[in-house]
Parts: C-alpha cells; sequence; structure tokens
C-alpha cells in the first residue's frame, strides 16, 4: 500500500510538473509583449501609407478639377454665346466642373464682386427687377429681396432660366436692373449688352463687374474708354465707375430716357479672355 501511494505521489508530481508555468516553453508573455509591438508598428507603418495615398488621390483630384476648370474657364471666353449653351446642353454635368473651380478661384479674391453688387441693390428700393446675366450659383438672387431673373447656360436650380445671354425670354422693358458679374465671357459679349438694353425700362441701370487685367491696356487688355464708349454709343450714360478694387472694375450705367435707333456700326473693342494658370 505505501509504495503504490508513492508511485501515485510521484505519478502527481509529474503531472504538476508539466502543468507548472515555469517549466513551460518561453513563448508566453514575452513573446506577447514583442508581437504587440511589432503589431502596433505594423498598424502605425500602415495608416501613415493610408494616410500619403489619400493625401496624393486629393491632390490628383484637385488637379484634374483644376485642369478641367481651366479647360472649361477657356472656351468660355473663346467661343460665342449659342456654342457654349450647345456645348453644356450635350455634356451638363461640365457645368458643375466648372462652377466649384470658379468658386475655388474667388476664395482667392480678397472681395468678391457679387457682394458689392448685392450690397448697391440693398441700398436702393427692393421693388426693382433683376436680370442676373450669367448667374451662377444664383447667388445674387438669394442675397437681396428684390425680383431677380437669374440667367444662365445650365439651369441646375428651378429658379434659372437657361439660355443663351444674347437671346433671352424676358419680356422687352420689363427690367430695372440689368447685371454682367464676371459674365461677359463670350466672344460676341456685345450682344449680351445689346440684349440688356432691349430687357431694360428707360433710366433702367446696367451694372457691369469686370475681371481688371480684361481693361488694361498694358497688358494686352481692352482701353475701358473705348469699352465705355462703346457702350454709350448703343444708348447708355455713365453714372460712376471705380477701379478702387484690385482684382475687379465696376460699371453702373443708366439707360437713355429715349432709345434712337442704333444705325452706325459700334466699334466694340476685344475683351482680353482671362485664362487662369495652375497654381
Amino acid at each position: 500500500m505505501k509504495e503504490q501511494n508513492r508511485s501515485r505521489k510521484r505519478k502527481r508530481g509529474k503531472v504538476h510538473k508539466k502543468s507548472s508555468p515555469s517549466s513551460s516553453t518561453p513563448t508566453g508573455d514575452g513573446h506577447s509583449k514583442f508581437s504587440g509591438v511589432n503589431r502596433s508598428s505594423a498598424s502605425k507603418n500602415a495608416i501613415s501609407k493610408t494616410k500619403k495615398a489619400s493625401s496624393f488621390l486629393d491632390k490628383m483630384k484637385a488637379r484634374l478639377s483644376g485642369g478641367h476648370f481651366r479647360m472649361l474657364n477657356e472656351k468660355l471666353y473663346t467661343c460665342p454665346g449659342d456654342e457654349a449653351l450647345n456645348y453644356f446642353k450635350e455634356n451638363p454635368e461640365l457645368f458643375n466642373v466648372y462652377h466649384a473651380g470658379y468658386q475655388e478661384q474667388m476664395l482667392h479674391w480678397p472681395e468678391q464682386p457679387v457682394n458689392t453688387i448685392t450690397k448697391w441693390l440693398k441700398d436702393h428700393s427692393p421693388s426693382l427687377v433683376v436680370a442676373d446675366f450669367g448667374c451662377g450659383d444664383g447667388r445674387l438672387a438669394r442675397s437681396v429681396k428684390n425680383k431677380v431673373w437669374s440667367l444662365d447656360l445650365v439651369a441646375n436650380d428651378p429658379s434659372v432660366i437657361a439660355c443663351d445671354m444674347s437671346n433671352t425670354p424676358l419680356l422687352s422693358l420689363s427690367v430695372d436692373v440689368a447685371v454682367f458679374c464676371l459674365s461677359l465671357m463670350g466672344t460676341d459679349y456685345p450682344s449680351y449688352i445689346q440684349e440688356a438694353r432691349r430687357v431694360l425700362k428707360p433710366r433702367g441701370w446696367l451694372l457691369i463687374a469686370e475681371v481688371k487685367s480684361r481693361l488694361d491696356p498694358n497688358t494686352g487688355g481692352a482701353d475701358p474708354n473705348k469699352f465705355l464708349k462703346a457702350i454709350c454709343e448703343l444708348g447708355f450714360t455713365i453714372e460712376s465707375k471705380d477701379f478702387s478694387n484690385k482684382m475687379f472694375a465696376l460699371f453702373y450705367l443708366k439707360k437713355k430716357e429715349k432709345q434712337n435707333s442704333v444705325d452706325k456700326e459700334i466699334n466694340w473693342p476685344e475683351l482680353k479672355p482671362c485664362i487662369y494658370k495652375r497654381r
């Protein structure tokens, strides 16, 4: 019996020894700690690579978007209005691309002309009916109490009328203020101003905001005096002009009370295309 008991104790001791942590293979806590460090380092490297890839993709998307904007911008400045209208009818999604690029460019301007025009309208009667030629995202209409006819090549909003700026559906003598805010872009821009003359009431206002470089003869732009002279020959008088802003010029004109037929050919100066360079 005693020998059997000793044998059982020895067996239990062997079992206990095998299951003892101190006798186990050293692949426990120590290895686990090193594995944790390796996993953490690998995770950080993976996150870093993901961020770099994301940053690279964002830069590439920005470049592609900027390239599309510059291409579209150049086209709008170098083709007539009806061609631009047909182009966006066939590719309406590009209109959003263009205006996204346009808004990005405006972020770099210390002041935006639409804000100046908005302030002018708020300083006048809210009963004045406005035609916003080349309205873009319709910001002017959303900023004032006036009735605003928003006109552009594509109508992404129910409030916008899609049309050629030289041939709008507005009635003759139905508008108090015609606005061109950086929108005299086509090679046939005089026809846009002629359309504004048609829809404006006698003594109606013509407000033009234009990129300053387009009216700088020293850099290949048009002579602003010749530009204004041509508009006056069409049947307007100059009320005021503002060159104080670094980026744009503003002209405030009024349609004459009595309109004579324009018999002689008006010598319209060519406006320099405003082509944005890659930043």
